[in-house]
């Protein structure tokens, strides 16, 4: 990976061979751009990533297709490049994608040297376009090759969209007990007053044009692997010759008495993210659970809410994941807001007056008022269909799969939030990880295994959480963390916490320090060890810190 980026360069001058169809511009001089560097290049005002791989100069779209990072101030390495928001890499020469969680590829435009001059070319008809999607195949008659998809997540939609991109011209039908397409769930904890349509991934016209079947308000009831049928809450059996189950996981609900009244809930829909949101406007709110979704939602209601507490069984946010020091952090920044914290405690009973929510006691005996009531303290995973199936499970019915993301029965694959799986950056280790671009990017592993393209997993995960609309983002598998090293202060809300275990790094946290958490994601995905004498060394150079 390079470490230095020139400035971004606009130089007034035209090709004098521009066509009435392109718009041409020079916009830098060959010595300005290096091997293994990238620079923002302007042409007709549309910003483009130019960069110099190997001798080769490629331009492309300079706004990632997930969220509109500019990749200019993201990590080139290699033939690709990583976003500095949430991890989405492309191929620098096509503009593929090649990691999510962006799902669209970017534009790709030409490039020539003229007179140590480098022109670029954007055709004038695709110059609004800062996404592009990729060349896709539809069924083909007489091809009667089924695969069936359970669940309408992440996982579903991209294992599909990687069938119809590698040309299977079979059946796919995907079946979601979801009465909503395929849609961003990150979203839900973050902007809860959403509308449905505006949080789509895909329209149903896509879906219809590449022959992907989406089968809505319906429930997979039981699996037979071995007629290969699936028999859903309608009485309906639909065979399969290739089944992906990625059905995830539901919340988890508080057993204590009182759990039954109004203004209890639960975030796991849109719908429910817009009652949440309506509900709460100026009432006493408790949370239950210091997850980051449960944070997220905390940091929510703040200016909207008339009082927010959460009660936390731990000491802190985060303990067990981002760990102490920034736990400590996130409760300080909700605490300066008004946020209250009940701490190393749990909801015992839960009392009402005319069948609302009226109060909330905890085991330490205090009682808090309370308007509504939020629950977030885990999961539990949607495997009841495969129960009575011969799909090995593990004690706590979360499904094991290899590398390929095969169970142990041949043609049942499985991903998402269901799924146990070797981490390839963690020594294969068997873990269970709940983050969106993992599970896209099972869906995308299994889909090319269906197709007999032998290929592993191998992503690194890359999560984000938004608080008071500041992010933390987190690349890795900090699971067993010994030490951490801090750049930064907390304090000052910029930093940059390093994991280690074993003498390496093995997961980062970073706020306000891009890109350095998709630098360090793109060494564990090249498998280049960070030791634990680089993570204390004052040379952040590797990190192309802007």
């Amino acid at each position: 990976m390079s470490g230095t980026k020139p400035p971004r360069q606009e130089l007034p001058d035209s090709d004098p061979e521009d066509t009435s169809e392109e718009l041409t511009a020079v916009v830098c001089l060959e010595s300005d751009l290096q091997d293994g560097q990238m620079m923002e290049v302007e042409v007709g005002h549309h910003s483009v990533l130019l960069t110099r791989c190997e001798g080769k100069y490629s331009a492309i779209g300079n706004q990632c297709t997930h969220y509109g990072a500019p990749l200019s101030k993201g990590v080139i390495s290699g033939h690709r490049v990583r976003c500095p928001w949430h991890g989405s890499c492309f191929n620098v020469h096509t503009g593929d994608l090649e990691e999510c969680p962006g799902m669209d590829c970017l534009p790709c435009h030409k490039v020539k040297i003229q007179n140590s001059k480098v022109y670029v070319s954007v055709n004038k008809k695709t110059l609004r376009q800062e996404k592009r999607l990729k060349n896709m195949g539809a069924a083909v008659p007489g091809v009667t090759h089924t695969v069936l998809l359970l669940g309408g997540g992440a996982a579903s939609l991209i294992c599909a969209e990687t069938l119809r991109q590698e040309y299977f011209g079979g059946r796919i039908i995907m079946v979601t007990r979801d009465d909503l397409l395929p849609y961003d769930k990150t979203r839900l904890s973050k902007v809860m007053n959403v509308e449905s349509d505006s949080i789509l991934l895909r329209r149903m016209e896509f879906f219809h044009q590449y022959d992907i079947e989406v089968w809505l308000r319906k429930e997979a009831l039981s699996v037979d692997t071995e007629k290969k049928t699936v028999t859903f809450d309608d009485g309906s059996v639909q065979s399969y010759d290739q089944l992906l189950v990625s059905t995830g996981c539901r919340a988890k609900g508080l057993d204590v008495p009182g759990i039954e009244l109004q203004n209890v809930k639960m975030l796991e829909t849109p719908e429910d993210a817009r009652q949440i949101h309506s509900v709460c406007l100026g009432c006493n709110v408790v949370l239950v659970g210091t997850s980051f979704v449960g944070m997220e939602v905390a940091s929510y209601l703040i200016d909207k809410a008339s009082s927010v507490t959460v009660i936390g069984s731990s000491e802190l946010p985060y303990q067990n994941t981002l760990g102490p020091e920034i736990g400590k952090v996130t409760m300080m920044m909700l605490s300066e807001q008004n946020v209250k914290f009940y701490m190393n405690d749990n909801v015992t009973e839960v009392r009402g007056v005319n069948g609302k929510v009226k109060e909330v006691v905890l085991k330490s005996g205090k009682v808090i008022a309370a308007d509504v009531l939020i629950v977030g303290i885990g999961i539990i995973p949607n495997s009841e269909v495969l129960r009575g199936s011969n799909v090995k499970m593990d004690a706590k019915h979360f499904v094991h799969v290899d590398k390929y993301m095969r169970t142990n029965v041949p043609d049942v694959f499985c991903g998402g939030d269901l799924a146990t799986f070797p981490l390839a950056m963690a020594k294969n280790r068997m873990v269970n990880i709940g983050h969106w671009q993992m599970a896209q990017a099972h869906g995308r592993i299994a889909a090319l295994n269906m197709l007999n393209k032998p290929t592993e997993l191998n992503t690194v995960p890359f999560y984000w959480t938004v608080l008071l609309g500041k992010t933390i983002r987190y690349a890795g598998y900090g699971e067993g963390y010994t030490e951490i090293e801090i750049k930064g202060k907390f304090e000052d809300m910029k930093f940059l916490a390093l994991y280690i275990k074993n003498e390496e790094v093995i997961a980062v946290a970073s706020l306000n320090y891009d890109p350095a958490a998709s630098a360090v994601a793109e060494r564990f995905a090249s498998g280049n060890v960070i030791t634990k004498k680089e993570a204390q060394s004052d040379d952040l150079s590797w990190l192309q810190l802007s």
